[in-house]
């Protein structure tokens, strides 16, 4: 089980469902499975609260969250042994996961997107309707990132790429022109069914455009993709 209090650390480790609930939840058949894991038990329960009455969602208890389809890391700010969570998580293919954080910025973006991380949410955005999009967006493959981090990642990757690539005439691309579009509508926070409508394409080849993209360059999920594509100067 879980811990059910914080220890005198700042170690992130799994908080109990049962201490925020009082119980275990029913499990079913067609719900999204979630593991939180938090830096402490106010944080956990703050999640838990939002999410446990949503019938899409499951949350599982520290037996089974290796097993869980999602996991949630809620924490104040991205240090080292957030990280180093973040990698132990990446290690398992099983299960997506997404940050929740308090104070964020785009270098911490590019460390998290480096361990696979496939959504971020600001803590003080995390109500429910969003922390479940959240889940459910990770749960179908899609990504879910700030666009304002978006944005400062892009200029970060631009001043990167013309220090160091185009100095020495230098270029990185491996993506189609139809993949690299894709991606860049995916950057401006576009989710499947818009950019079928930009691109004049079905719903089905984008989700294959991207899938393909993610499967051959060995990425977890789109934004992954994305994070890939701004940092090596693809989009």
């Amino acid at each position: 089980m879980f811990i059910s209090a914080p220890r005198p650390t700042t170690s992130v480790r799994a908080a109990s469902v049962r201490a925020a609930s009082g119980r275990a939840p029913a499990a079913g058949p067609h719900r999204v499975t979630v593991a939180v894991y938090a830096q402490d038990t106010v944080l956990h329960i703050g999640v838990v609260h939002q999410l446990r009455q949503r019938p899409e969602v499951e949350l599982v208890g520290d037996g089974e969250a290796d097993q869980a389809r999602t996991s949630l890391v809620v924490v104040d700010a991205v240090d080292d042994e957030v990280i180093a969570l973040l990698q132990r998580l990446q290690r398992n293919s099983a299960t997506r996961t997404g940050l929740v954080v308090g104070t964020f910025d785009s270098a911490a973006l590019e460390r998290v997107i480096e361990c696979g991380v496939a959504a971020v949410l600001r803590r003080v955005e995390a109500d429910q309707d969003r922390l479940l999009h959240l889940v459910l967006a990770m749960a179908n493959g899609e990504g879910v990132l700030p666009g304002d981090l978006l944005g400062k990642l892009l200029t970060h990757v631009g001043s990167l790429r013309r220090s160091t690539l185009d100095p020495r005439g230098l270029s990185m691309s491996t993506l189609t022109a139809r993949e690299a579009d894709m991606l860049r509508l995916v950057s401006k926070g576009l989710d499947t069914a818009e950019i079928a409508q930009k691109t004049s394409y079905s719903e089905r080849t984008v989700k294959n455009v991207l899938h393909e993209v993610t499967t051959r360059l060995q990425l977890r999920n789109r934004a992954h993709a994305v994070g890939y594509a701004l940092r090596n100067g693809l989009i």
